[in-house]
């Protein structure tokens, strides 16, 4: 902890304001949303995707008291008692303190960067070292500007070696890293393609990679990537790789089986092997920087050999699934270390979609019994999240499970939780996995994910806040942003992605029908919800969950009137929809006078806003009928808003009007397929595709040439073939037209052909030319816009298509 009084000096503040100098800071925080212990912590008002001066009074109300801001409104009068330092930037501000708090610890410090494998590294170090160290590590890919200086705040006495990751997307990012980080021993992973637009060349990039290696002691580099590179002369030079001479030589990289890669290294004047337990090459490069980090440290050959041989696969995400019985499943086995748990946990809060909390925890490395202050923050952890169902599984938490304020059932492993199942209720409840690898939590996976087949559509939530990001940053302040979830949002799902919007603090959510909203009312969306195509059957709904329909036509007006006479309910909120010359909904310009005519009339109605649709946003041709209709709009908007007397929302611009037509945002904008990864040809938005169709192989077939494949024979073969059958078809929303070669689909790297015709639930592919094997991976639509050219279409069709009898698999990395 520090004292406010101490940490000001380390700000070099613009003002201050000061109630209680003694007060004390444990924790930062950056998003009023994730507050845990408010008490003691410190609440940094950063500009970046959301401007964090509009949450002050929230995290006020929730017990923050200390507060860094850069825009001076004199603040201290509506945070009363609170303590306040105005800076000129606050995330600048928040690393000079981390840089502070890094100087206490004389510990070693590995810093790691590289385009790939940087997690990965992070994680193996920690598992072939912990053993003989207490290490410390960044929370999963904690290497952003805020990333790093969130990760390296958890720095503490209880360790002896820290390892941090350093990622980088632009010049100048590197330096400010360094000074926080401040590592002793460097590892550079590799040099790829990754973040490659925010640099002018590839040298720029690696240049740029080497500042965080700046003031180290070693620098732990791969030969290949830096062959050509100046170095420093101060580091010590520790390099790896085939050439002879370098600080570890490899001699040989041999695959063994389909499993295993044996090496052969040449180290001090000996030679020494190591069996890795992966094949690709990424991992292998990813095994041979954890053996040199280990002769570093001194460890003998013989040692690193029979840890690497037991390296456990690194998954980075935690994922969300539909469970049996109603419920929600959350599997995050991936590093269960306090600090990862509260990221999980906090994942957990954001799910609306069951009222029932439920957590199964296994022990957590580390922590003891006697572990008195890991066992307190674990404590405030579970009473901070208010869970409804803690199941504890090993040897030491169930010891203490009456320490923690949270219903518990306790089992000495994972096999008497599993013969035990049945007495615990999964219904209607949201569950968290959060279990050490040894416990094999998989297995608890698997019995409570709902079954279906091996196809499934993977959506990266990562991914959705990013495009949802990325276009937020387009807009001015004071444009509100509605994100539509129509179609089961696009085909990616439902209340996961909603609530994944309204944790992002989204403006409206849009449906096609009122259905959709009822589901997401009973999934916890609080959010406005906006009915495009309300019908009078669904005007009892619409009511009843609170939500605002479309009014398009005299028709639904006068119905929807009809409909709420005698009900006690006032200024009703409702969308009019404008037909500027879309010519498929909503009423004419011509239309307006007599609209405001009846909307004086109806006073139990409230316009929240009107709108119109763009019809050719996309479209260079179309430039000036778009600036027509942005024109019309204006006008019809203006009349309406002088005619009913009061003000409401105005908006036009859907994905490509966002991207394209700036003076059409007027108050609000609808976000759409770009949201989902998909944006216009030819622009280079940095936004990225959020969900991947996937299946696998299920059969191989060897073939002769003039032998046919599928139905009616159409697939001819016209040389010896090799054949692969994999498990999806129209019933799964891959389209017909796709067969006979017009489709291609990518096998370990390589595209290939379909051969024949589609099937229900099945198709076949060409796959003669790649190494391919039963079980391998097959992704359906390498590049969906491609894939949408060859049949005609679009992207929205393929996404909106998949069946819903594809599972959908959510992860958050």
């Amino acid at each position: 902890m520090y004292k406010i009084s101490e940490i000001v000096q380390v700000f070099h503040p613009n003002r201050t304001f000061i109630t209680d100098p003694n007060s004390f800071v444990q924790h930062l925080f950056y998003d009023s949303r994730k507050i845990v212990q408010a008490d003691n912590g410190i609440f940094f008002a950063l500009q970046k995707n959301r401007d964090g001066h509009h949450y002050l009074k929230e995290a006020y109300a929730k017990g923050v008291r200390n507060f860094v801001l850069q825009v001076d409104e004199q603040q201290e009068i509506e945070l009363s008692g609170a303590n306040i330092v105005w800076v000129e930037d606050s995330l600048v501000a928040m690393q000079a303190l981390v840089a502070f708090h890094r100087q206490k610890f004389d510990y070693p410090i590995i810093g790691i960067t590289g385009s790939n494998g940087k997690t990965i590294v992070k994680e193996w170090l920690f598992q072939l070292m912990s053993p003989e160290y207490k290490i410390y590590r960044s929370p999963k890919s904690y290497n952003s500007q805020l990333g790093v200086a969130l990760s390296l705040w958890g720095l503490s006495d209880e360790y002896n070696l820290a390892i941090i990751e350093a990622g980088i997307s632009e010049k100048g990012e590197m330096t400010r890293l360094e000074q926080m980080i401040k590592p002793t021993i460097g590892v550079l992973t590799n040099i790829g393609v990754a973040h490659k637009t925010g640099f002018e060349s590839k040298a720029e990039k690696i240049d740029e990679k080497l500042q965080l290696f700046t003031h180290v002691e070693t620098i732990i580099f791969p030969y290949s990537y830096l062959e050509n590179v100046q170095l420093p002369y101060r580091p010590r030079k520790f390099s790896w790789g085939l050439e002879e001479g370098l600080s570890l030589e490899v001699y040989s990289i041999k695959q063994i089986n389909d499993r295993f890669t044996l090496i052969t290294f040449y180290y001090a004047g000996r030679t020494f092997a190591v069996e890795v337990p992966f094949v690709d090459k990424g991992n292998v490069e990813n095994a041979i920087n954890c053996v040199a980090v280990m002769l570093r440290f001194g460890y003998e050959g013989a040692v690193i050999a029979a840890r690497i041989k037991n390296l456990q696969p690194v998954a980075m995400r935690l994922e969300l699934k539909k469970g049996k019985n109603n419920s929600s499943i959350i599997d995050d086995s991936y590093s269960n270390d306090l600090d990862a748990l509260q990221i999980a946990l906090e994942f957990l809060n954001q799910q609306g979609q069951n009222p029932f909390k439920m957590l199964i925890l296994s022990d957590i490395s580390g922590v003891s019994i006697d572990d008195v202050k890991s066992l307190a923050k674990l404590k405030r952890l579970l009473s901070e999240y208010h869970l409804d169902q803690l199941i504890l599984i090993g040897e030491v938490l169930p010891k203490v499970a009456s320490q923690f304020d949270v219903p518990s059932i306790s089992y000495v492993d994972t096999t008497a939780f599993l013969a035990d199942m049945r007495s615990v209720s999964f219904e209607n409840a949201t569950v968290l996995l959060k279990g050490g690898r040894e416990f094999h939590f998989e297995r608890i996976s698997r019995q409570l994910v709902s079954k279906s087949h091996d196809t499934v559509l993977e959506i990266n939530l990562n991914a959705l806040e990013n495009n949802l990001n990325v276009y937020r940053q387009l807009l001015p302040k004071h444009v509100k942003l509605m994100t539509m979830v129509k179609a089961f949002s696009y085909g990616s799902g439902s209340f996961e992605i909603a609530n994944l919007l309204q944790f992002n603090r989204v403006d409206y959510l849009t449906v096609a029908f009122a259905d959709e909203g009822v589901d997401l009312r009973g999934a916890g969306i609080t959010l406005p919800i906006v009915v495009m195509s309300p019908d009078e059957s669904s005007f009892e709904s619409i009511v009843q969950y609170n939500l605002e329909p479309e009014i398009y036509s005299f028709r639904i007006l006068f119905s929807f009137l009809n409909f709420l006479k005698g009900k006690e309910v006032i200024s009703f909120p409702i969308h009019v929809k404008i037909d500027t010359g879309m010519h498929r909904l909503g009423f004419m310009p011509d239309e307006v006078d007599q609209l405001i005519t009846f909307l004086n009339k109806a006073s139990i109605l409230k316009v929240k806003s009107a709108f119109s649709h763009l019809a050719s946003a996309g479209n260079e041709k179309d430039n000036e009928f778009t600036q027509r209709q942005i024109d019309l709009l204006n006008e019809c908007t203006r009349r309406l808003q002088d005619g009913i007397g009061y003000s409401f929302l105005r908006h036009i611009a859907a994905t490509s009007g966002i991207e394209l037509w700036p003076n059409a945002y007027f108050d609000m904008v609808r976000l759409g397929i770009g949201l989902y990864g998909v944006d216009i040809e030819g622009h280079d938005l940095p936004i990225r595709e959020a969900s991947i169709l996937k299946t696998n192989v299920t059969q191989i077939k060897y073939l002769a040439a003039s032998e046919t494949v599928g139905y009616n024979r159409h697939g001819v073969l016209h040389r010896d073939s090799k054949i692969a059958t994999i498990k999806i078809g129209y019933a799964d929303g891959y389209d017909r037209r796709f067969g006979n070669g017009v489709g291609q689909m990518m096998v370990n790297g390589v595209l290939v052909p379909t051969i024949g015709d589609i099937c229900m639930d099945m198709c076949m592919l060409d796959v003669t030319d790649v190494e391919v094997g039963e079980e391998d991976e097959v992704i359906v639509y390498p590049d969906i816009k491609s894939s949408a050219k060859a049949i005609g279409t679009i992207p929205y069709e393929l996404l909106t298509s998949i069946s819903q009898r594809v599972k959908r698999v959510y992860f958050y990395e």
